[in-house]
């Protein structure tokens, strides 16, 4: 016992000492080099992504009064929600507290074990579904291009209609090569690319949507959207309109990721006073994004505004710059599906080394050289096998329901209420030690409550749209 004791003595004096050199964080792990840029970058690569294709489409269900008044309200609670969660990093107090790296892990700091759990599987079922969603994204992007050039070479009368599957093949394969970057930490660079990219393909589709409405060549747009009649029931009205508003909350959630991200940020100043305002350069570009995007989208097209918003253009002029744009979508989404699924990859490799610590094929790593160079770079058998499966698994669910608008609304629904609104309120409440009906709790509950019922129907209306596009749909058609 006293040589453990010496043993333990000795591990704590040698963290100190490689402490003060600047060398480790005050957890003993290597030091975290993040600020509040790489941050920032990290949140944009994530919020800005497929979610502001489809908000031109989204105002056309919802109309200039709602649709602008449901994105803003979105922002705003996921502005609000994110600074409770950014408190909640470190367990019990804020600045000084122990370091949870993960959601799930802060959440049972605060909620238990059984909360955990249905965090752990809500992000799971979240951030692999972004994944599913990013792929076929990317690869309607990359079909319509091939198609821009074609109609450009052989005419408009030309028929240059092609399968996105051989694009999801082609993005899968060299998803599997990305992903065995081995964590969040090497990924500031990728996430810095992404996010320039998604500023592009944003600003050419804002360029479009402006040229368009000041030629006077506009869509009709009205206060309450499509309206009913000989093409349009009031029933699929509503069910549109409902998937309008989770398309809303999908295009504003990024709190899955947040607290991973918040792990990246260097201990000084203090991380949780860092994220915030990383938050609000994020939500406040976004926003700004989205509502440019939505407002202008809207006007360009009116009530006929397509799903996503760079094919309503049309192929044909200006031709390469829709080319660009969409190329931009490809390159931004390749790393957004990084950032998304890091956080899964590093939830089945912890555990792994967990239950088998002196695994070689879990622990081992296996440098990587290229003649007599070595590469700061290593291989994992794990690593190799599991995110290879799991990519070649999200390429094979994109294949099989490609429908854009819908999953998207259906990850809106998943996400939104738990993952941002839920989780962060209830930790909050226990963090401040929050009494029960007094005013403060009875404002964070009625918030809950609200999200609550709008996933509901959200959900209840994009497992609808999945139903409707079933039936003439047929998976896997090359």
């Amino acid at each position: 016992m006293d040589q453990e004791f010496k043993q333990e003595i000795l591990e704590s004096g040698l963290v100190a000492c490689n402490s003060a050199k600047g060398e480790l964080d005050d957890d003993g792990k290597p030091r975290r080099t993040g600020s509040m840029w790489t941050a920032s970058a990290h949140i944009i690569t994530a919020i800005i992504g497929s979610g502001v294709l489809s908000l031109a489409w989204g105002m056309a269900q919802l109309g200039w009064i709602v649709g602008v008044g449901a994105l803003l309200s979105f922002s705003c609670i996921t502005y609000y929600t994110s600074g409770l969660l950014a408190d909640c990093y470190r367990y019990p107090n804020p600045v000084t507290g122990k370091r949870n790296y993960t959601y799930r892990e802060t959440v049972h700091s605060y909620l238990g074990e059984k909360m955990r759990k249905a965090c752990g599987f809500v992000q799971f079922i979240f951030l692999s579904g972004s994944a599913v969603g990013y792929i076929i994204t990317a690869s309607i992007s990359m079909m319509a291009i091939r198609e821009s050039n074609c109609y450009h070479k052989e005419g408009h009368g030309a028929s240059c209609k092609f399968s996105s599957n051989w694009y999801i093949l082609g993005l899968g394969i060299t998803e599997i090569f990305v992903s065995q970057i081995p964590n969040f930490h090497k990924l500031s660079w990728l996430s810095v690319i992404a996010a320039t990219m998604s500023f592009a393909y944003a600003s050419i589709g804002l360029g479009l949507a402006f040229a368009q409405v000041i030629s006077g060549e506009g869509g009709r747009t009205t206060l309450t959207g499509v309206e009913v009649g000989m093409d349009l029931t009031t029933e699929d009205k509503i069910w549109r309109m409902f998937r309008a508003v989770g398309d809303m909350a999908f295009a504003c959630a990024y709190s899955p990721i947040l607290i991973e991200i918040q792990d990246t940020l260097r201990s000084s100043p203090p991380e949780n006073k860092v994220m915030k305002k990383a938050n609000a350069i994020a939500v406040l570009t976004s926003t700004t994004f989205y509502m440019m995007c939505g407002c202008l989208g809207y006007a360009a097209f009116g009530n006929n505004a397509p799903g996503n918003m760079l094919t309503g253009f049309g192929f044909y002029d200006p031709f390469w710059l829709i080319d660009l744009a969409n190329l931009c979508i490809v390159v931004h989404l390749l790393g957004a599906y990084q950032v998304l699924s890091q956080p899964v990859f590093n939830t089945v490799e912890s555990w792994a080394s967990n239950r088998w610590p002196k695994s070689k094929f879990v622990s081992s790593e296996y440098p990587l050289n290229i003649g007599k160079k070595k590469l700061n770079f290593s291989a994992n058998l794990l690593r190799l096998t599991w995110r290879t499966m799991f990519v070649v698994v999200t390429a094979l669910l994109a294949m099989a329901l490609p429908f854009f608008n819908d999953i998207l609304a259906l990850l809106g629904a998943l996400a939104y209420w738990p993952m941002t609104v839920y989780f962060p309120v209830e930790m909050y409440i226990a963090q401040n030690k929050i009494k029960r009906r007094s005013i403060r709790w009875l404002g964070l509950e009625l918030l809950n409550l609200a999200c609550f019922l709008i996933t509901m129907v959200v959900a209840c209306s994009a497992i609808q749209g999945f139903n409707q596009g079933l039936q003439t749909y047929k998976p896997f058609k090359f």
